[in-house]
């Protein structure tokens, strides 16, 4: 695999925002979301992972130091993940929200997981096979079919709240509103089977980059976009490159047939 894919590329691009506008709100956004407000010191924290975002992104751009990069923006996506999102899970377990929130999580570190199998060296895939080695690889992607799962559900379940954010020149909202829902629950289950999983990727990027063109580029163009939806743009924008980068993976892979072992 190449050092600099232009998944990993845009996905570096996307941190770099994310670290700026950390520095510039004095706050949490996109990819460190769900720290509780009590929490001390939280301004210093929110510093710390715009240096994360910003050093990570940037790191990832220069051959010398992307792998080291990688590694800080796994290591610290998963462990903000595990600490601030996944204990949600356990305390509302049927609430959905929870989920499509991990699963927005889940996106940015199995995108930089899949950046670290690639970039790692020879002694860590011969002793961290289960994270840095073809298994390893493995996970990131199943880890990114759960959220696309996530996202699927998300839009049955809340369909009042998706059905207004399909754009009004287009016929059959309702529709529109399922079938996302339906291709995203259909990718997902691509990706963890293995079957047309390198076609369900790209669609799966395809359809997140149509978002974010045809919904939140615009709000945030006119002028119209208050501090959530501003949020949602930006979300959108790493999570669009996040699954960039799981397509990439597939690079190779046969598009319609699965194949034991295929990466």
């Amino acid at each position: 695999m190449r050092v600099l894919s232009i998944g990993q590329l845009v996905f570096a691009l996307s941190l770099i925002g994310v670290g700026v506008l950390c520095f510039i709100t004095r706050d949490f956004t996109s990819v460190w979301q769900g720290a509780p407000k009590s929490l001390p010191s939280r301004e210093i924290l929110a510093y710390a992972c715009g240096f994360v975002s910003l050093a990570g992104g940037m790191g990832l751009i220069v051959k010398p130091t992307a792998a080291w990069a990688s590694r800080m923006v796994f290591g610290s996506t998963l462990l903000w993940m595990l600490a601030f999102k996944a204990p949600l899970i356990f305390q509302t377990p049927l609430e959905e929200g929870v989920y499509q929130s991990n699963g927005e999580n889940a996106v940015y570190v199995a995108a930089a997981w899949v950046l670290y199998t690639w970039l790692a060296g020879p002694w860590e895939k011969e002793r961290l096979g289960f994270i840095a080695g073809e298994l390893g690889l493995r996970l990131a992607r199943c880890l990114y079919g759960l959220a696309l799962i996530a996202f699927g559900l998300s839009h049955f379940v809340y369909l009042n709240l998706t059905v207004p954010l399909v754009p009004a020149y287009l016929p059959w909202r309702l529709g529109w509103a399922y079938f996302t829902g339906a291709a995203y629950l259909a990718a997902g289950l691509a990706i963890l089977t293995g079957v047309s999983a390198r076609l369900a990727a790209a669609l799966a990027a395809a359809q997140m980059g149509g978002f974010l063109l045809l919904i939140w580029l615009p709000t945030v163009v006119s002028g119209h976009a208050d501090r959530f939806r501003f949020g949602e743009f930006v979300a959108t924008c790493v999570l669009t490159a996040g699954a960039w980068v799981i397509s990439d993976s597939y690079r190779g892979a046969p598009w319609l047939i699965a194949k034991r072992g295929e990466t």
